[in-house]
């Protein structure tokens, strides 16, 4: 899990960057970001709808998995950033560990946040498969 500090409060975060936010599209997901001059560091919020999955059980998973592996590429991350990933698709939850971190790190690779993409093997992630 991400740390606290690296999380949003209050709506009015969110909204901002869904209305000035730039967003770059994966498969499965979605990456709404902008660059937060007034921090120091980065912060993340992860949407699951549900449209996504009904059972609130395999939502709140895909939220933890998204967070671990935001939190495992956070040294990455360059400038304060706004993130906001939004799950589109229900596909994502069935789908492995390492299918989930590609996607993630493509993302963050195309929106100019990381130079690179870290290869992240987390034995918690790995478990939760099984």
């Amino acid at each position: 899990m991400i740390a606290s500090a690296h999380r949003f409060r209050g709506l009015g975060s969110l909204r901002y960057v869904y209305k000035n936010g730039r967003t770059v599209r994966g498969r499965h997901l979605s990456l709404k970001h902008i660059n937060n001059t007034h921090r120091q560091s980065f912060r993340c919020a992860v949407v699951v709808s549900k449209r996504v999955n009904k059972s609130a059980v395999v939502r709140n998973r895909l939220r933890r998995r998204i967070y671990e592996l935001v939190r495992l590429q956070s040294d990455q991350i360059k400038e304060p950033q706004d993130m906001v990933f939004t799950v589109f698709d229900e596909r994502l939850s069935a789908g492995s560990a390492e299918s989930l971190q590609k996607e993630i790190s493509s993302l963050l690779l195309r929106a100019g946040i990381t130079d690179k993409v870290k290869p992240v093997k987390n034995v918690m992630i790995e478990q939760q498969e099984k």
